[in-house]
């Protein structure tokens, strides 16, 4: 079992729905003047997401609507697209507290704490429900506490953005087609353990370079997605969707200290606003799956292969991840891979 650096107290994890870390953590606490004086206090949401992809339709746009519309002296002032930086830049941000609020990945916030990354470890959660069954535990509590005590960011939720698969110009189907494929993960620390477990030879490309580097063939494939896979336009330049779905693409809503600035109504507002869009985003995610991979499936843009065989890629990925995992960071996949049913 992982546990925190302290005992969390009950209610903090009573009030995890699917998880809020209380832990003051060095900020001036005692509650704003907002909710008393009729003044507005404004809170910036920065994330690096399109208009039309669930995190900010469906995630950051439902957070500002409902924390509005609760009315105890809260507004939010969304900056979308990496328009306040990239991931590494506003999670500094969120840190010094110049940015109030942000939806980021976790791999990007080992950075911060690298205990946190192994929420993106590959095969850690079998799906969306194991996910908030580990964030609803005390584990998960021990977790976002430490967090908040190492970084000083409090965690509001997480939430699943989706299985991500890898697309490629042969089928993959076992461990074994993955072998001499030169496939682009992204830079972390944790996706590149995800790529050696795996077995797949990684290769560090910027997401903005995706679509050149297969166009070019400066690599085989990619993983991610199915919603970034559609919205980047990938079965143009690749030939078949690999159903591998060999890793839970995570998200954290995460907070400066100017939580502990918040009165309790306001706390309690902004985390209600937060679990609905827990929920409405794993939805949104679901819905625009389905429905992309019934076009893709009776299109001929690209084929999917639905016959991966999945038990041997999780049997060989949670080996090597349980050997190469130390630590706390082993303690995290432990307790994930015991909440799962």
């Amino acid at each position: 079992m992982f546990t925190s650096k302290k005992t969390l107290s009950k209610a903090a994890v009573l009030a995890a729905v699917p998880i809020l870390a209380l832990t003051a953590c060095g900020g001036n606490g005692g509650g704003g003047d907002a909710g008393g004086d009729g003044e507005t206090t404004e809170l910036t949401l920065a994330h690096s997401y399109n208009d039309d992809q669930p995190q900010a339709r469906c995630g950051a746009d439902v957070i500002k609507e409902e924390v509005e519309a609760a009315d105890v002296g809260l507004s939010i002032e969304i900056y979308g697209a990496s328009q306040l930086g990239g991931d590494a830049d506003r999670i500094a941000s969120v840190a010094s507290g110049d940015v109030d609020i942000d939806i980021q990945g976790a791999s990007a916030l080992g950075a911060v704490y690298e205990p946190v990354s192994v929420l993106d470890a590959a095969y850690a959660f079998d799906d969306a429900d194991h996910l908030a069954r580990f964030m609803e535990s005390e584990d998960g509590a021990a977790l976002t506490e430490a967090f908040a005590e190492e970084a000083g960011i409090q965690t509001l939720g997480a939430w699943s953005a989706g299985a991500r698969h890898f697309t490629s110009n042969e089928p993959i189907r076992t461990p074994e087609d993955l072998a001499g494929m030169q496939i682009r993960f992204p830079g972390s620390p944790q996706f590149l353990m995800n790529a050696r477990a795996l077995g797949a030879d990684a290769v560090e490309v910027a997401y903005e370079e995706l679509y050149l580097s297969l166009q070019q063939g400066a690599v085989d494939g990619q993983e991610n997605p199915i919603t970034n896979i559609e919205s980047e336009n990938l079965a143009e330049v690749q030939d078949y969707l690999n159903l591998s779905a060999h890793q839970l693409n995570t998200n954290l809503v995460i907070m400066s200290d100017e939580w502990n600035n918040l009165d309790e109504e306001q706390q309690e507002a902004l985390s209600a606003a937060v679990d609905s869009a827990v929920t409405q985003v794993t939805e949104c995610v679901v819905e625009d799956e389905e429905a992309t991979l019934e076009e893709w499936r009776s299109g001929d843009e690209w084929e999917v292969i639905e016959d991966v065989d999945v038990d041997a890629f999780q049997e060989q990925t949670v080996s090597n991840l349980e050997d190469a995992l130390e630590g706390e960071s082993l303690e995290v996949f432990e307790s994930i891979r015991s909440a799962s049913e």
